[in-house]
């Protein structure tokens, strides 16, 4: 992990975002569905539960 936020720390933000999305489609390709959506959730910092529940109110 270290080795990677280094490499990503000496880059141009842009060309970083650029970089990982390559990286992304490949990983992503290799997931199933759970996996995926469980990332997703973890990079918008919320919970899928959370996220269901809050729909429970609508």
């Amino acid at each position: 992990m270290e080795e990677i936020l280094k490499i990503v720390d000496s880059m141009d933000p842009e060309q970083a975002l650029s970089e990982l999305s390559r990286v992304l489609k490949m990983l992503f390709s290799a997931l199933g569905e759970e996996a995926r959506s469980e990332f997703l959730w973890n990079l918008m910092g919320e919970s899928g539960e959370d996220k269901v529940s809050s729909l429970v109110h609508l």
